[in-house]
């Protein structure tokens, strides 16, 4: 990791250097160090893995900051986050607009400062929210939300519409902002992993995965080979069980009801399977800073036939007519809108992108082989392909692991030491099942945690889904929306 301090006109001439060697912003995060703030940018480029950070210290009473909007899409929702939860202002920024606080949030207090305080009294004080207006004849207005039918979190989504066809969806989150970030400070890493597990429920693996890694790279700590063996198994398990789950809602959102409950079923047994290994359906408790350990391996038989079984599932999914149909060419995200708009994951593989952290930022001593993915059109299909094709490999990978492994459940390291001394900071990147990860951690002189940043992929994905439904009709709104499967957890800290 290279870090290099500078001053905050130096910015947009170090960003642009990197971006042109290839690199990518992960993450920015706003601190607060009591005498002035900082602002933490972190790159990262694959082959081999690179990271750089820059940091720019920043007066406390004129917090500003060149935007980088103007040179990366993520960057400039990063600034507008980072200016609703800090105050650092993003000097020319193109859509300087709120986007966590919402408008009944009081204008001028930053609850990431440590002198936030207890929030004021909420009211309507900046207006209602600005929605981009369509106009013409025939255009009309679809609002749905934020409180939907089922177990959903909260998001807004209003449609443009002229016939059938959307013509613009803007996309309003944040409705159940948490202060997850905030709840990480003054804890020991080794009692804040509770909350990594939990900042979407769905993916305890990869979250917890990445907060240790970040520890461990803060602190120095050694991971044994065997305890990344098993944090691969772990992270595969996971990816199986919610890729099996979203195969059988896209089949159920195009109406082969029994595709989805035979995937179900086959759910079931991946979420028992977990449950064996971990003691956890969701797979959680056992990873931990330095190590991990579980109950049991997952056996080789039942995971081949559960290989075997998706496959058929597939098969006859693909060879419906009507299923076929409603995928192929539906809501398309091309190559060059998921580059531009710097998506992660399935979705940034269906559109014929490679990033994977799992190649680009390896923890494993071996590295692992990439996925070679038969259906790259950006389209439905192509996402339910991507789907199949991982799960058949993280099969694969599974049960290599857990031949290397020979038996051993348990493995950590012997330098487990986070004791006072300076200040320490470390980043982690893991490839979770909807794309990568990153946590960054700072840990204060005494051992507790001054900050977490965490940025879920769901972050850089949401803002894709609207591109993708450009000129698609609404009845394939849920089917699209299930293709992407993004959180709202994940995105609402």
């Amino acid at each position: 990791m290279t870090v290099d301090t500078i001053a905050p006109g130096e910015l947009p001439s170090h960003a642009q250097s990197l971006l042109e060697r290839g690199f990518r912003i992960a993450l920015v995060a706003g601190h607060d160090d009591g005498d002035r703030l900082r602002a933490v940018y972190l790159f990262t480029a694959a082959g081999p893995d690179r990271r750089v950070e820059l940091h720019v210290p920043l007066d406390r009473g004129r917090p500003h900051v060149p935007s980088l909007a103007g040179l990366s899409f993520a960057a400039g929702r990063f600034e507008r986050e980072m200016h609703d939860l800090l105050g650092i202002v993003p000097d020319d920024h193109p859509l300087p607009r709120r986007l966590v606080r919402h408008f009944h949030w009081p204008a001028g207090w930053y609850p990431m400062l440590a002198d936030a305080g207890a929030p004021p009294a909420f009211g309507d004080v900046d207006g209602p929210y600005p929605f981009r207006t369509v106009e013409g004849p025939g255009v009309y207005e679809i609002p749905v939300g934020p409180v939907h039918a089922g177990m959903i979190e909260p998001g807004h989504f209003r449609f443009s519409v002229v016939g059938e066809t959307i013509l613009n969806l803007k996309i309003r989150l944040w409705f159940v902002h948490r202060g997850l970030e905030k709840l990480f400070q003054g804890r020991r890493p080794t009692d804040a992993l509770e909350l990594a597990e939990r900042v979407s429920g769905d993916t305890a693996v990869g979250h917890t995965l990445a907060f240790c890694q970040a520890v461990e790279d803060a602190c120095g700590i050694p991971v044994p080979e065997d305890a990344q063996r098993l944090r691969g198994i772990l992270l595969e398990l996971e990816r199986l069980y919610n890729h099996v789950t979203d195969l059988g809602a896209l089949c159920n959102d195009v109406g082969h009801a029994i595709l989805n409950t035979h995937a179900q079923r086959v759910r079931e047994q991946l979420l028992r399977i977990n449950d064996r290994v971990t003691g956890h359906r969701l797979l959680r408790g056992a990873i931990r800073p330095g190590g991990a350990e579980v109950r049991a391996l997952p056996a080789p038989g039942p995971l081949a036939a559960i290989g075997a079984d998706i496959a058929e599932i597939t098969g006859l999914a693909l060879g419906n007519s009507v299923v076929l149909d409603r995928f192929a060419g539906t809501a398309v995200l091309t190559a060059a809108q998921a580059a531009d708009l710097g998506t992660l994951g399935y979705v940034a593989r269906a559109s014929g992108l490679t990033a994977d952290a799992r190649h680009d930022h390896p923890f494993l001593a071996t590295p692992l082989p990439r996925v070679e993915h038969t259906c790259t059109d950006g389209d439905v299909l192509s996402r339910f392909l991507v789907r199949t094709e991982e799960i058949a490999h993280s099969i694969t990978l599974i049960t290599e692991l857990c031949a290397a492994l020979d038996g051993r459940t348990s493995a950590f390291t012997s330098n487990l030491a986070i004791l006072p001394g300076e200040r320490r900071s470390g980043a982690g990147l893991a490839e979770g099942w909807r794309g990568t990860i990153a946590h960054r951690v700072e840990i204060a002189g005494d051992g507790t945690l001054s900050r977490v940043k965490i940025v879920d992929p769901s972050f850089f994905n949401w803002p894709a889904l609207p591109v993708a439904l450009a000129d698609t009709i609404v009845p394939d709104f849920p089917l699209t929306n299930k293709s992407f499967n993004l959180s709202y957890a994940g995105n609402d800290l």
